[in-house]
């Protein structure tokens, strides 16, 4: 059913906003930006940070998962809350405290030197970043114009893709930078081979401490931005300031615009609170369609959002295009262009959203990234089918401790085949790549895959200690059903070992540009949308708590997925995961084609009076 206006609603044209509206305006789209950028930063910075952080910090690989989780785990607890307290203690109050956690939690980091320190500064990256994720949009949403909400929301989503560029391009500077002291120290042949190691360890320490650090401007910046932009004005009038609402109003509007938006909030007001037959006030149940309807709506394509890989692409990108066939140099480059397409397709969204509107770019994207995804399935399935299980002879290798130390080279990827009775020419030796899944009692770990033809791969190392979970409460997080005690002395089983074919470059580059097609059209349809449909679809009685509810789902469901998409990948190849978010996608296309209503141009108050309106036969 096509969205339909209330007839009595008229809104004054942008172009009666005066100079003041302008910069003002810009004001708000610059904070909401660097808001976007922080949120980016905290989830990208890691990724750059973690090999120089696991070479000096002394870690074991159970701790250094748990402080590369830790944001995420720090984002779902203050997500939980944040809807509460943006309505306790308003919208800017709640900015500015996002801001200042950030900036509290860089140094905390940079300058930790244990397991603790450097948690506690994740967790409050992870906790500055579940806050702006609700906040900025619903702040946006409920003080831009209709014309212009489209736009802001979507500098926001911009400049958080800028975030994950930002952090790549950091992290890409820094491989250069380490390369290049090792190269002086092999070069310096007066020097003793532990000084030189020495002194490649100690940049490594400086470089990941640097990494944070450059994280740091765009945190103050946004802390001193907030405290420049007004309160919310649906805050206010819902906190009974009707005349600070309207001055808020002003702010960004012509004086015709503020105050018919401001009759349309004491209208929806009195719709709440009054029964039109009687004139009596009556008690507003949250069942009612104009609050269940657009909160259901809101969590499927929160759901979907997140079904569709983006975050799991994201995060393993440089390993899915090195398992595609790009060398280690080239996927890294991959990934930066990556981040890169992704960055300008969203400037690209933000350019359009206001003009075709949401329901069409998500349409649009949600098609294309369809399309996307089957290809990069059927691409990795033409290799993967040709899969060897070398289980049996790898379980042989085991250690009488329980452990497992296999390097795996081109020598060794032979043996392993021919041992296993394979004698085809599918899989190669001399390019060949290999991943095992095994476990200990309840605890299921899967390795990255490695390389024959990467002379500088580590081996492959398997141990109690890098899998196991150090104490209870870490295990109830890992697996709450495992039993941690059984675990620390049940033998080491290898439940797949699977040796399977590295494609040429040419494969790798289609795998790529295939990729790039995900991301751009995830970039200009639902990557700019989603934050508009979690901010205008929900009423504002429910807005700020039923948005930290959805975003609670969406992070469930990342959550979900990182834990689950190396084991499957390792025992049924990357194909699987990618058919499964096509699945995921397909759903996602046809809620938003059947059951999302157009929102563009329309003010809060009339979306919510349209999920009210009795629907016609």
């Amino acid at each position: 059913m096509p969205y339909v206006a209330p007839a009595s609603t008229f809104h004054a044209p942008d172009s009666n906003a005066t100079p003041g509206n302008d910069t003002y305006n810009r004001l708000l789209l610059v904070v909401a930006g660097l808001g976007g950028l922080l949120y980016g930063v905290d989830v990208g910075i890691i990724a750059g940070a973690l090999p120089y952080l696991q070479a000096t910090s002394h870690l074991n690989p159970s701790q250094l998962s748990i402080i590369v989780a830790a944001v995420l785990l720090g984002t779902v607890i203050s997500t939980m809350f944040a809807g509460l307290l943006a309505d306790w203690m308003g919208r800017k109050p709640l900015m500015i405290l996002s801001g200042v956690t950030f900036v509290v939690s860089i140094p905390m980091i940079a300058l930790s030197h244990g397991y603790g320190p450097l948690f506690f500064g994740r967790l409050l990256q992870g906790v500055s970043g579940g806050f702006i994720g609700i906040v900025i949009p619903l702040y946006l949403a409920e003080c831009l114009t209709a014309s212009k909400r489209g736009k802001g929301t979507g500098a926001f989503q911009w400049l958080l893709t800028f975030g994950f560029v930002l952090a790549a391009l950091i992290s890409t500077y820094y491989s250069y930078r380490v390369a290049a002291v090792a190269n002086a120290a092999v070069a310096n042949t007066a020097v003793a081979e532990a000084a030189k190691a020495a002194a490649v360890l100690a940049f490594k320490n400086q470089a990941w401490r640097r990494i944070f650090w450059t994280c740091l401007p765009p945190g103050i910046l946004f802390v001193i931005g907030s405290f420049f932009v007004g309160e919310s004005p649906r805050w206010l009038f819902k906190r009974g300031k009707k005349d600070r609402a309207l001055a808020s109003l002003l702010r960004s509007r012509s004086p015709e615009q503020a105050k018919i938006e401001l009759q349309e909030m004491e209208q929806a007001a009195l719709a709440v609170k009054v029964q039109p037959s009687t004139g009596k006030e009556i008690k507003d149940s949250l069942l009612r369609r104009k609050y269940l309807v657009p909160f259901v709506l809101t969590c499927v394509i929160l759901f979907c959002n997140t079904a569709t890989g983006i975050n799991s692409i994201i995060g393993y990108n440089a390993s899915i295009l090195l398992q595609s066939g790009l060398s280690d140099v080239r996927a890294h480059w991959g990934y930066v262009l990556f981040t890169i397409v992704n960055f300008l397709m969203t400037m690209v969204g933000m350019t359009l959203v206001d003009r075709k509107g949401r329901k069409f770019l998500f349409i649009l994207g949600t098609s294309g990234i369809i399309v996307s995804l089957i290809c990069v399935g059927v691409l990795f399935l033409k290799t993967e089918k040709l899969n060897v299980d070398c289980r049996d002879t790898v379980q042989a290798m085991v250690a009488p401790n329980q452990t497992l130390t296999l390097p795996f080279n081109v020598a060794e990827a032979k043996k392993l085949l021919s041992a296993s009775g394979y004698h085809g020419d599918g899989v190669q030796s001399e390019q060949a790549s290999m991943s095992v899944i095994y476990s200990y009692g309840d605890f299921t770990a899967t390795t990255e895959f490695v390389r024959s033809d990467d002379t500088a791969a580590a081996p492959i190392q398997i141990t109690r200690e890098s899998t196991l979970p150090d104490n209870k409460v870490e295990a109830f997080f890992q697996n709450p059903f495992a039993d941690l005690d059984t675990a620390r002395t049940a033998p080491l089983k290898i439940s797949r070992a699977n040796i399977g074919s590295v494609p040429n470059a040419a494969h790798g580059w289609l795998v790529a540009l295939c990729l790039y097609a995900f991301i751009a059209f995830y970039a200009v349809g639902p990557g700019v949308c989603v934050w508009l449909a979690l901010s205008e679809l929900m009423p504002t009685r429910i807005r700020s708590n039923g948005m930290s509810f959805a975003l609670v789902i969406n992070q469930m469901v990342s959550t979900t997925l990182a834990g689950i998409f190396l084991p499957v990948v390792g025992k049924y190849g990357y194909s699987s995961m990618f058919f499964l978010f096509t699945g995921f996608t397909v759903v996602y296309l046809l809620t938003v084609t059947f059951f999302l209503p157009e929102t563009k141009g329309k003010t809060l108050e009339e979306i919510e009076a349209y999920f009210e309106a009795p629907r016609k036969a």
